[in-house]
């Protein structure tokens, strides 16, 4: 039985796949400029992605721009990821400044979802994932290839394995290198949703080609999207506002 993940007033995993938009910026008035311009836009979750963050190495300011963060943004759920440079993101980090980061934000109440690399190591992992359930925070579990797609069979078997250390949202994005690799991920998206998921999954097939498994969510069984409003956080991504009326367009159709 697919459980569906409540986080303040959104449900995930029900319906329409929901529209998260990520925040790339340096500083800290560039962060809350731009969540403050989300006011008027069909966004339902806000990833800001502190990898980006210039002062990301100092906890205490990440927190002190995670709480501004929580009071500019009101209801509307944060999802807090600090991307790696080893999955695609700005900037490295050590493993246990990693572990600390997340755990801090997830005590810090600031946050509602943080993302957790989920093959960074078993220990670490599990010790994240616990401390953020602690305190009720939920984890969106991701994993990231830049380079390919994996065959079908192993991304099914990367989202169980999430499944199983605990995510509440396994999270997996692939860059293809033929048409044909955006089919293999929606086939592992529909067959991973019919078959082993018993929570809410997130799948993305990047670039161009994979924007169609971006907007198609709702057909094979992927719970969210990321959507730019200002800054791209990976390539692919649709406007929100485009991405929001095609996302209304086929789950009309669905009706």
């Amino acid at each position: 039985m697919m459980k569906s993940v409540n986080v303040r007033n959104v449900t995930i995993g029900n319906g329409r796949p929901k529209i998260c938009v990520p925040i790339v910026n340096k500083d800290r008035e560039g962060i809350l400029a731009e969540a403050a311009s989300f006011a008027d836009l069909p966004v339902d979750i806000v990833e800001w992605r502190a990898d980006w963050y210039e002062e990301a190495a100092d906890t205490e300011k990440v927190l002190e721009t995670a709480k501004a963060l929580r009071e500019t943004l009101g209801d509307t759920p944060i999802l807090f990821t600090f991307r790696t440079l080893k999955e695609g993101g700005a900037r490295a980090i050590e493993p246990e400044d990693y572990v600390a980061l997340n755990i801090a934000v997830a005590e810090s109440g600031f946050a509602d979802l943080i993302d957790v690399e989920m093959f960074s190591g078993d220990e670490p992992v599990k010790q994240v994932i616990e401390a953020a359930h602690r305190k009720q925070v939920r984890v969106v579990g991701s994993n990231h290839d830049f380079h390919k797609t994996p065959e079908k069979e192993e991304m099914i078997k990367r989202l169980c394995r999430m499944q199983e250390l605990g995510a509440d949202i396994p999270k997996i994005a692939v860059m293809p290198l033929t048409r044909w690799d955006v089919l293999k991920l929606l086939e592992a998206t529909l067959e991973m949703e019919e078959k082993y998921a018993d929570r809410p999954i997130v799948t993305m097939s990047m670039a161009g080609t994979g924007v169609v498994s971006r907007l198609s969510g709702e057909i094979f069984g992927s719970a969210m999207t990321f959507g730019s409003a200002t800054n791209v956080s990976a390539p692919g991504q649709v406007d929100v506002c485009e991405l929001d009326q095609i996302l209304n367009v086929i789950h009309k159709s669905l009706g």
